[in-house]
């Protein structure tokens, strides 16, 4: 059995050289592939062979990467300190760059999306925040996207997940949010007295261009209060027929 000892050492060593030779790549994996240090290209998916301790690999994965950012502390401006958090998608469309122009894109990817995050949310208001969030995430998106294309990285989508304000700032926001309700029912309240006021203009200037008109609404109106069966009935009488008794000096017209 001792002689057959270099055998086995034999077939061991080229089973330990095949290992390091032949790779399989998933089809969203790519090999950035390194020749005694220098790039050499990208390979794959499928079965790949390299010269053992000659050619090396840096598997990259091609599939979309959900990333959480860290909740980020955020003074809007007009000066409100608010807590905000998001998540962003974005995926390798170039493996050699993600490799060579960057150290860790990962790691660069949420950094950058950090600082972005409070740069772009620093320059709006607090209720640009709160009601302009689609417009917020295509703004971050496109910042992110510029700036990480140069390391073959494609943003997909950001989303603002939380805006969280202080306690007291909540109290604040719901006192001007009643001050704006009551401003806007005193609005209604006035633009419907306008309107009222402007039809009942209409109506005397149409009563007074025909007087029997003004004498059939009379005789209406009488025939509504009947209908309702009550006990006291209340003629309208004319002021008209005082001004001779009410007239300076007992002079009558």
């Amino acid at each position: 059995m001792f002689d057959y000892a270099p055998y086995l050492v034999a077939v061991l060593l080229i089973g330990f050289l095949l290992s390091l030779a032949v790779h399989i790549m998933r089809e969203y994996e790519r090999a950035v592939v390194f020749t005694l240090g220098r790039f050499s290209g990208v390979r794959g998916p499928g079965l790949i062979l390299l010269v053992p301790f000659v050619q090396q690999l840096v598997r990259v994965d091609l599939r979309t990467t959900v990333h959480d950012v860290p909740s980020q502390d955020v003074i809007s401006r007009d000066n409100v300190s608010v807590k905000v958090n998001a998540v962003i998608y974005f995926r390798v469309i170039e493996a050699d760059k993600a490799v060579l122009a960057v150290e860790n894109f990962l790691m660069a990817t949420s950094q950058l999306a950090q600082t972005t995050l409070r740069s772009v949310l620093g320059k709006h208001e607090l209720d640009e925040m709160l009601a302009e969030r689609d417009k917020l995430n295509a703004d971050i998106q496109e910042i992110l996207d510029s700036q990480t294309d140069a390391w073959g990285i494609k943003v997909a989508n950001v989303e603002i997940k939380h805006v969280d304000i202080d306690e007291s700032m909540v109290r604040a926001i719901a006192r001007q949010a009643e001050a704006e309700r009551n401003r806007r029912a005193r609005i209604i309240s006035a633009e419907a007295e306008q309107q009222a006021a402007e039809k009942l203009v209409e109506a005397a200037t149409m009563l007074a261009k025909i007087p029997e008109a003004m004498q059939l609404r009379y005789l209406t109106t009488l025939h509504d209060i009947a209908d309702e069966r009550n006990s006291t009935i209340v003629f309208p009488f004319p002021l008209d027929f005082l001004r001779p008794f009410t007239a300076p000096d007992g002079k009558h017209d």
